[in-house]
């Protein structure tokens, strides 16, 4: 592995966790070779964010953000079909450039939000980005999300490789 990136590793909440704050959550994470600062400023800004958002194959035509607490966001997912999803929230805790913490729900579906938190943990000369994505209903939503939140770390490790240059390990 290269110092640019690291393998993206998905693990279950510790057994002993609080069962609120770890209930139906997945934990993504992967350390890339960026500082936090660089790093919160991609998740946080709109034009920024369209440049890597989605897994492999979705993009990312639109981003809005209103980044303080209380500010919503609004995320779009082009699929290879065409079809257009929107991923929307409310910004419920802002740490720059540390942590960010957001409700998640698709716009055309009314029921409770889930919870996504994303840490920047400095790591030397890179951070580690854990995403910890709670309150999923059903295993196959999760396993979805699983899959969609190591896209985006790799799409997130792509850009900063082709914004600042070096090398990318692949993931896992």
């Amino acid at each position: 592995m290269s110092a640019e990136g690291s393998r993206t590793n998905v693990t279950e909440p510790p057994a002993d966790a609080s069962a609120n704050r770890y209930a139906a959550a997945r934990v993504v994470r992967r350390i890339i070779h960026a500082t936090p600062e660089k790093l919160f400023a991609a998740w946080t800004e709109p034009v920024r964010l369209a440049q890597w958002w989605g897994p492999e194959g979705v993009s990312c035509p639109r981003a809005e953000i209103d980044l303080r607490v209380g500010g919503p966001y609004r995320i779009a997912n082009r699929f290879p079909d065409g079809t257009l999803v929107w991923i929307v929230g409310v910004f419920e805790v802002l740490e720059p450039p540390h942590r960010l913490v957001y409700t998640w729900r698709l716009e055309s579906q009314f029921k409770e939000p889930e919870r996504v938190t994303v840490c920047f943990e400095p790591r030397g000369a890179s951070t580690e980005v854990i995403v910890v994505h709670e309150r999923i209903d059903d295993a196959t939503t999760r396993a979805d999300h699983e899959r969609g939140w190591k896209g985006c770390l790799d799409g997130l490790a792509n850009y900063v490789y082709s914004t600042f240059g070096g090398h990318i390990a692949p993931s896992a």
